[in-house]
């Protein structure tokens, strides 16, 4: 199993299917909703800063819940599942599980997950970037 992102040159792949699905698009409104419900503002799991809904991307720690039956795609993720992360704050995660070959390769999605925003927020903490 690889956390590394797959390509986006079939239609049947998770980033060119799925995150572009109306399925995918219910799901995270429904996402964002729930979580509205709570009362607690939107904050990026990345750097912290408080968006609105619109400026923020759900990142998944898990991918149990999105499966294909008769080649339509399912959005049953749980909702811990999913993280509010900025757009530069996602990009910036993926790119810390895609170049560490334990991350990408010797971990599960939730661990490599967990492990890559400590690296992130740590970095992001610092004036200078540096971990």
């Amino acid at each position: 199993m690889s956390n590394t992102r797959r390509p986006t040159t079939s239609g049947d792949s998770y980033r060119s299917g799925y995150l572009r699905s109306p399925v995918w698009f219910a799901r995270r409104d429904r996402w964002f909703r729930a979580h509205a419900r709570t009362g607690i503002p939107l904050v990026c799991q990345g750097c912290g800063h408080p968006a609105p809904a619109a400026e923020l991307e759900l990142h998944h720690t898990d991918y149990h819940g999105v499966y294909k039956v008769g080649g339509q795609w399912r959005a049953r993720e749980r909702h811990r599942d999913l993280m509010p992360l900025h757009p530069g704050c996602h990009e910036l995660l993926h790119r810390l599980i895609d170049r560490d070959a334990i991350l990408s390769r010797g971990r599960d999605r939730r661990t490599a997950s967990t492990l890559a925003l400590n690296r992130l927020r740590a970095k992001l903490a610092r004036p200078d970037g540096a971990a």
